[in-house]
């Protein structure tokens, strides 16, 4: 297994209709270089009103500018000066950042320089052809359609999309030969199937050349609601794991980049092989302590709260009042310290559960801009594939362990933290599963209370090693309280100061959160995903 150093991210679209969208501005940026050229050749006319305009231009003014220039280079006796003066673009190049004939330069020299000159300027008319039918074609499915076929090289979708869409993806007619199924393991084999009879034969066979298989069958499987066919017909075992089991040669990646090493220690037992990047050791992001934490990542023992541990206000809607509010607690507390929003998820393993702690941060959170809502609050299940530098998890059970029992699921909670991992559960349910003895062994080595440690912003120059004096919380009350008292001295610190209040952080959750209000709060998040996987993505 190897896990990415870093997650770049983006703004920019990359679905079918965004691919279209960047097409269409392409095709501004270089109708404005063709208006440019037509501008220093003299030529009237607006050359650079369509791409069928930039192809008439190029043929009758551009070509005929470059036939004459080369027939003057290749003239026996022709000195450089010569060849600078018949250059005919300099007004087009004069804006590059030096000047575009070196005054030594040879004449070899010269002529490369043009040559690079002009593949510029072809490549200018390549893309305007490439562009030019979505001039022509009106409806942005046609558009997207078009995309797909002629332009795409690279298509992603997701195998529920595939299912929906098979017989219309095959008959847009564009073939492909290779196919990478990523989170592999957690598909059903027919799922797996799907992604490779997208396209219709081409002269009686099928153009399919490559299949790549990429997944983790030590994380989730697939998810097959009805439990006969799970347990009993084995519908969960996707055709990666079945592959494993046949002794299929797989490649393992055996190198992580993505997490301190002692948070990788919690997972290893689960890779033997598994090492850590040098990336890990020594960046100083990793070698730093959390501020505000005696420890990196911690389990935390949370009694009852309130005379009560986990209920069910309806079945199999499991929530934790205590664990839901010492989560958003935790949350506050490292938002007063400075830890960015965005870099703070709050995962949990009932969706009852997640419905409860966005409920806390809703009326302690939300509103307030000294804590605004974390990235992100969902499920370990949905979070699979996912990362982020601080990870709250609530496990939520106080009377038996529940479905944590399956290690691939609490692989998935352990490895999803960079630099800090907060575990809330009870003890005396977690210790005894002799399942969850290896990854648990660690975490118990600490100590059951939080610890904090006084005097530190975000972030700390303290290192990991470094012994110091720290304050146990004796229970969420305490932290409560603590963080009750941490708020008014900010509050007050801030008016003494004159400072403005930060805006609120647009997180993932804060995007949610305001599409509740706006009338989508009857939809639970799974919708948000639903709808991704229903989009196709053309790069």
């Amino acid at each position: 297994m190897l896990i990415c150093e870093s997650i770049p991210e983006t703004d920019v679209s990359y679905s079918k209709h965004g691919r279209v969208e960047s097409f269409l501005d392409n095709r501004g940026v270089y109708l404005a270089e063709v208006d440019r050229l037509a501008a220093d050749l003299g030529a009237p006319g607006a050359h650079g009103n369509s791409c069928e305009t930039a192809g008439y231009f190029n043929p009758v003014y551009v070509q005929p500018a470059w036939s004459k220039f080369w027939s003057q280079a290749a003239m026996e006796g022709a000195s450089t000066s010569d060849i600078t003066t018949a250059f005919p673009f300099k007004s087009y190049f004069a804006n590059v950042p030096q000047p575009l004939f070196p005054e030594k330069a040879s004449k070899d020299q010269l002529v490369e320089i043009v040559r690079g000159c002009q593949r510029h300027i072809q490549r200018i008319f390549s893309e305007l052809e490439d562009i030019r039918p979505f001039e022509l074609l009106r409806t942005p499915r046609d558009k997207a359609n078009y995309l797909l076929v002629k332009e795409a090289r690279i298509i992603a979708m997701t195998s529920t999309h595939a299912a929906m869409r098979r017989q219309e993806i095959s008959d847009l007619g564009f073939h492909y030969d290779n196919v990478i199924m990523e989170e592999a393991a957690q598909i059903t084999e027919i799922e797996n199937f799907i992604p490779l009879a997208l396209q219709n034969p081409k002269d009686g066979q099928l153009p399919l050349q490559r299949v790549v298989l990429c997944g983790d069958h030590l994380q989730n499987s697939p998810i097959v609601q009805n439990l006969a066919f799970r347990q009993f017909a084995n519908l969960e075992q996707s055709l990666f794991l079945r592959f494993v089991r046949l002794g299929v040669p797989t490649i393992t990646l055996d190198h992580q980049g993505r997490a301190r090493a002692s948070i990788a220690d919690l997972y290893t037992w689960r890779y033997p092989q598994l090492k850590n990047l040098p990336n890990v050791l020594t960046e100083p992001e990793y070698l730093r302590a959390n501020a505000g934490f005696r420890h990196e990542y911690q389990f935390i023992d949370v009694p009852d709260y309130k005379g009560s541990g986990e209920s069910q206000p309806t079945p199999h809607f499991i929530q934790n009042l205590g664990e839901a509010e010492y989560a958003v607690a935790i949350y506050q507390y490292m938002r007063l310290l400075g830890y960015p929003a965005s870099k703070i998820s709050i995962l949990t393993t009932y969706a009852g559960q997640r419905a409860l702690i966005r409920d806390v941060l809703g009326h302690r959170c939300a509103k307030n801009r000294l804590f605004g809502l974390p990235r992100i609050v969902t499920t370990v299940d949905k979070y699979q594939g996912e990362q982020n530098d601080y990870i709250i998890l609530s496990l939520v059970r106080t009377t038996r362990v529940g479905y944590l029992r399956d290690i691939r699921r609490l692989t998935v909670a352990l490895s999803r933290a960079r630099l800090g991992l907060y575990i809330l559960g009870r003890r005396v349910v977690f210790e005894t599963c002799y399942e969850l003895q290896e990854a648990f062994a660690k975490l118990f080595q600490r100590s059951n209370s939080l610890l904090l440690t006084t005097g530190e912003m975000f972030p700390t120059k303290r290192l990991l090693e470094d012994e110091v004096e720290a304050t146990e919380m004796a229970g969420v009350e305490h932290l409560g309280q603590y963080v009750f008292e941490m708020t008014k001295a900010k509050i007050e610190s801030l008016k003494t100061g004159g400072k403005p209040l930060a805006a609120i952080e647009e997180t993932e959750e804060v995007m949610k959160m305001n599409e509740e209000d706006e009338g989508a709060g009857q939809v639970d998040a799974v919708a948000d995903e639903d709808d991704e996987e229903r989009d196709i993505d053309a790069v």
